[in-house]
C-alpha cells in the first residue's frame, strides 16, 4: 500500500470515528512494514481537511469566553482542547502526504504523532460526553489548520511554525489549564492533560529534530532561522510564561529559551 495515498485518504476522511481508526491503522501498518513510502502523484495541498459538519468554524475573536465556573463554559473548554487534538491529526497526516521523498524516519514520526493525537481526541471527547455534550456542540476556529496551508510548500517552515511554535505553546499553557480544571473539581480532565502533555513533549521534539535536519541541509543556523520564520509570517509571537523544563526536553536550547520572549 502506498503510504502517501493512504495518508491522503485519512486526511480527507470526514467521519471522526473513521479518521481515528485510520490514524491507528496507518501507524500499525507502518510498523508492520505494510506501507511503501514511494512518491506518488505530485501532491496538491489539501485545502479543506476532512472533518465532520460540526463544529461550526468561526473567527477566533468570535469565540465566547469560557468561564469554568459554569458547566457550559467548562464543557466548552474541553471541546476546544478536543478540537485542537482533532486538527493535530490532520496536520500530522498532511505532513505525511504532502512532503514526499523524505527519510523514512520522518514518516514514522508523524504517523506515530497522528495515532497519539487520535488517542488524545478520544480521551477528551469521552470526557466531554460524560459532561452531557459531544464534539461539535460548540463553535471552534481553524487557526491551526491555516498554518498547514501557509506552510504547504516547505517542510522546514512547517516544522518551525506548527510543532516548534504552536504546539510548543501548548506545553506552556497546559499546566495552567490543569490547575484550573483541578481547582473546579475536574481531576479526570486534569489527568487527561497529564497524558497529553507527556506525549506533546515528544511531538514538539520530533518537530524540533526535523527542523534542525532541514536547517542543516540548507546550511542555516536553526535559532536564527526560526526567529526569521516567526517574524516573516503572520503568526502569534511566543509569550510567557514558558514551560522551560518541557521545552528543554523537547529540544529547545537554553540559549534559545533565554531569548524566547524578546
Amino acid at each position: 500500500m502506498n503510504l502517501h495515498a493512504a495518508a491522503r485518504a485519512a486526511l480527507l476522511e470526514t467521519d471522526s470515528e473513521a479518521k481515528l481508526a485510520a490514524a491507528a491503522r496507518l501507524w500499525a501498518d507502518w510498523q508492520a512494514g505494510r506501507l511503501e513510502a514511494a512518491p506518488c502523484d505530485d501532491p496538491e495541498p489539501v485545502v479543506d481537511a476532512g472533518r465532520p459538519a460540526r463544529p461550526e468554524l468561526v473567527p477566533p475573536q468570535d469565540l465566547p469566553r469560557r468561564e469554568l465556573s459554569h458547566p457550559e463554559g467548562h464543557a466548552a473548554l474541553i471541546h476546544a482542547l478536543a478540537h485542537i487534538e482533532f486538527t493535530a491529526i490532520n496536520l500530522a497526516m498532511d505532513a505525511v502526504y504532502r512532503f514526499q521523498g523524505l527519510p523514512a524516519d520522518f514518516y514514522a514520526d508523524w504517523l506515530r504523532v497522528a495515532a497519539e493525537e487520535a488517542h488524545h481526541f478520544r480521551l477528551l471527547r469521552d470526557h466531554l460526553r460524560a459532561q452531557g455534550h459531544d464534539y461539535g456542540d460548540f463553535p471552534a476556529h481553524a487557526g491551526l489548520w491555516d498554518l498547514a496551508l501557509k506552510t504547504a510548500d516547505d517542510p522546514l517552515a512547517r516544522m518551525a511554525l506548527v510543532p516548534r511554535l504552536m504546539e510548543a505553546r501548548g506545553l506552556d499553557v497546559t499546566p495552567g489549564i490543569q490547575r484550573k480544571l483541578a481547582g473546579h473539581g475536574d481531576r479526570a480532565g486534569a489527568a487527561i492533560l497529564d497524558v497529553i502533555l507527556r506525549d506533546e513533549v515528544t511531538h514538539v521534539a520530533a518537530g524540533d529534530r526535523w527542523f534542525r535536519h532541514f536547517c542543516a541541509e540548507r546550511g542555516l543556523a536553526p535559532e536564527a532561522a526560526w526567529r526569521e520564520l516567526v517574524r516573516a509570517n503572520d503568526v502569534p509571537r511566543p509569550r510567557g510564561p514558558f514551560n522551560l523544563p518541557a521545552r528543554l526536553r523537547a529540544g529547545f536550547s537554553e540559549v534559545e529559551l533565554a531569548g524566547l520572549g524578546e
